[in-house]
């Protein structure tokens, strides 16, 4: 990759660095970094893509070779086009002359509507997530779905296993997702949580006072599955939450988020399912 575009590729994370400032804390843990955003998979290129955005994502990558460039669009703001540029939106011209790093906010409302509309392009079909592989948990109706990958030894984690205790009517499915690079004991911890008689209580357990289940963990455990799995979807943060409507959110939210994204998601969910069934 070309120094420009390294300098470039360094200029988004600063961009996202500064709209993290504008909005409520949410943290989780990266291999290398004490808190960073994960970058959700990038989606292949709409086939329907207009001529003119087909050219605009063409230039995009001749630009900045090495680059992941997924959909382009038409936008709603100036006439410009929005790209996903390595997990991020950013908005140039027809030209690509000119590129606008940086999240377009409603100044009413103060909705940040580059990320929705990039939760939008990033989402997951939720019925394609291998629930088998997770450790499932239902409070109260069990109505709501969320998905989370956890690192057992992630202090973030352990912040949202508190958050979610106030959270009810949710069924939620845990992915054991241990990174090694920082905690080299927590593989070997999620082994013997999976092994246990009763995986939630052990889980749960586990994050109320610190104790393991007594087992060595050597049953067959689904850790390379969820690894696999974490990869496909560019999961690089622990916690790293996926909705029923498929959108991928990285970090500890507070109760209040929480709660807000899963209503979001339970209506966006029933959209989409009345859209597939048209």
């Amino acid at each position: 990759m070309s120094p420009t575009c390294k300098h470039f590729l360094r200029s988004l994370a600063v961009a996202a660095a500064v709209a993290a400032t504008l909005m409520p804390p949410a943290v989780a843990q990266t291999a290398g970094k004490p808190a960073a955003v994960a970058r959700p998979a990038a989606k292949a290129a709409d086939p329907a893509m207009s001529p003119e955005a087909a050219a605009v994502k063409k230039l995009l990558e001749q630009r900045f070779p090495g680059a992941s460039v997924g959909s382009v669009a038409r936008s709603g703001y100036f006439g410009l086009y929005e790209a996903q540029f390595d997990g991020q939106l950013v908005y140039t011209d027809a030209k690509v002359a000119y590129v606008i790093v940086g999240s377009v906010y409603d100044a009413t409302t103060k909705q940040n509507l580059s990320e929705e509309r990039l939760r939008k392009l990033n989402r997951v079909a939720w019925d394609s997530l291998p629930l088998e592989l997770a450790i499932k948990k239902v409070k109260g109706n069990g109505s709501r779905k969320l998905a989370v990958f956890s690192d057992a030894d992630c202090p973030y984690c352990a912040r949202l296993e508190t958050e979610l205790k106030g959270i009810d009517d949710v069924t939620i499915y845990t992915f054991l997702y241990p990174i090694d690079q920082l905690h080299p004991d927590s593989a070997r911890k999620s082994k013997q949580i999976w092994c246990s008689a009763d995986r939630l209580k052990a889980w749960d357990e586990f994050f109320v006072s610190g104790k393991l289940p007594d087992n060595k963990g050597e049953c067959d455990t689904p850790l390379a599955a969820t690894h696999t799995l974490g990869e496909k979807l560019r999961v690089n943060a622990t916690p790293t939450l996926v909705f029923a409507d498929g959108s991928i959110v990285p970090g500890a939210l507070p109760k209040d988020r929480l709660e807000a994204a899963l209503v979001t998601a339970a209506v966006e969910s029933k959209k989409i399912a009345a859209e597939a069934k048209q």
